[in-house]
């Protein structure tokens, strides 16, 4: 389905988080950076830690607000919620106040309003494409984050930590832009159906954050699942350190390291512009090989996809802290994108193999646990590395990657010994 076919709706929210996505990408990866140097980083992954929980909550209830007050008013509320939240950190980093609290509040706020952002984005999709050709367009979005994730990094390594009000206050405005084009250039997609049945359900929002923790409680007794949430929980301590951890190393192990001479000049970066080379390094490779990675992997048993890609989470863990070389780190960074690019596709085919038929999205749900319990739980390196030192604690997290793995060849074995038995 080409771009000029779609729904306007879609056309919108394409084009505007582009640009939204493109702000994000020049802040976010630098803001483990900033925080870790202005609270310390066992406070930084304190923080961090409640900022994820008030997201976790967020998320919860942000389905059910996608369906009770519309689509097209859960984007409007977050885009500009988001932007106002910018424009405050913006200015708690301005000329007039320098205020490292604010800026966290900001922040954490910024990202409850994001995780209203995503149900309602994604219920816009289901609601305008037919479902033999929803794949096509998610692809086209993930292509274009993607995208900016390239960009993003290396335009933020110089700027975040030169300019930092501007562009704060910019990706601010852009957001705030982005909201009003989604509220008067966009139509509701809400089925009129849906709004008056959930209208006339009755229950609040604090009913339907119980209701979805009693369904994950039924969920967790499949064994199967239980074991499949549990490893992917463990391997996102690992990756989840992309924008935490692996950011905060790399500004303490490079101060400024010469890469070479070309065209009679030095090159050289310092820790801050190399992580947003890696970053970038991990965008860009996602974008030119996801397919062929996908397709490569696909001649193999799922269940040795899985290992393998814990696997190489496991050694892009031991190889970080073995150097501060520069060139050894853009290693490590293929390895790790290696090790996210074996199982895209593969986990969401998974689920819906476990999933019975009437509990295919109440199982989606569910196990987008990994992530969001995964994420709470990463910022506890941080403490960590106050305890032990950076080595170690990139030791401990190569060894929760191997776990992973050995628990994904449990959760298959139980799989094959369960179609077994429906055979039988």
């Amino acid at each position: 389905m080409r771009i000029k076919d779609w729904d306007r709706s879609l056309k919108v929210r394409l084009f505007g988080e582009f640009f939204t996505n493109l702000s994000f990408w020049m802040v976010f990866p630098f803001l483990a950076i900033y925080f870790a140097s202005e609270f310390g980083t066992s406070l930084t992954g304190i923080l961090l830690v409640i900022s994820q929980v008030f997201g976790v909550a967020a998320n919860l209830v942000g389905g059910y607000c996608a369906d009770r007050f519309g689509r097209r008013t859960m984007l409007f509320f977050s885009a500009i919620s988001q932007g106002i939240m910018f424009v405050i950190f913006a200015f708690a980093n301005s000329p007039w106040l320098n205020s490292p609290t604010i800026s966290f509040v900001a922040f954490a706020l910024a990202g409850v309003a994001g995780s209203f952002y995503h149900p309602a984005s994604q219920a816009i999709v289901a609601d305008v494409i037919p479902e033999n050709q929803r794949s096509t367009v998610f692809s086209v979005f993930y292509t274009s984050v993607n995208i900016t994730v390239v960009v993003g990094p290396i335009i933020g390594a110089v700027l975040f930590f030169q300019y930092r009000f501007p562009l704060l206050l910019i990706g601010g405005i852009i957001s705030c832009i982005v909201g009003l084009a989604l509220r008067f250039l966009t139509e509701e997609t809400l089925p009129k159906e849906m709004k008056e049945q959930m209208a006339n359900d009755g229950s609040n929002w604090m009913q339907v954050v119980i209701k979805q923790v009693r369904t994950y409680g039924l969920i967790v007794k499949d064994k199967v699942f239980f074991l499949f949430v549990v490893a992917g929980i463990l391997l996102g301590q690992t990756y989840m350190q992309l924008d935490m951890l692996i950011p905060v190393y790399m500004k303490d192990a490079i101060d400024k390291q010469v890469l070479g001479n070309l065209f009679g000049r030095e090159w050289a970066v310092t820790g801050e512009g190399s992580f947003g080379m890696l970053l970038s390094e991990n965008g860009l490779l996602v974008v030119l090989f996801t397919v062929i990675v996908t397709r490569w992997m696909s001649k193999y048993p799922e269940k040795w996809v899985f290992f393998f890609s814990s696997f190489l989470y496991m050694v892009a863990m031991f190889v970080f802290p073995m150097t501060a070389n520069f060139w050894v780190f853009l290693l490590a960074m293929a390895i790790f994108t290696l090790g996210e690019l074996a199982t895209v596709g593969l986990q969401e085919s998974f689920v819906s193999k476990l999933a019975p038929a009437d509990m295919r999205g109440q199982y989606f749900a569910a196990a987008s646990l990994r992530y969001t319990i995964g994420r709470t739980i990463a910022p506890l390196v941080f403490p960590l590395v106050t305890l032990i030192g950076f080595s170690w604690t990139f030791v401990i997290l190569a060894i929760l990657a191997l776990l992973s793995g050995v628990i994904y060849l449990i959760t298959f074995k139980e799989y094959n010994k369960r179609q077994n038995e429906i055979r039988v």
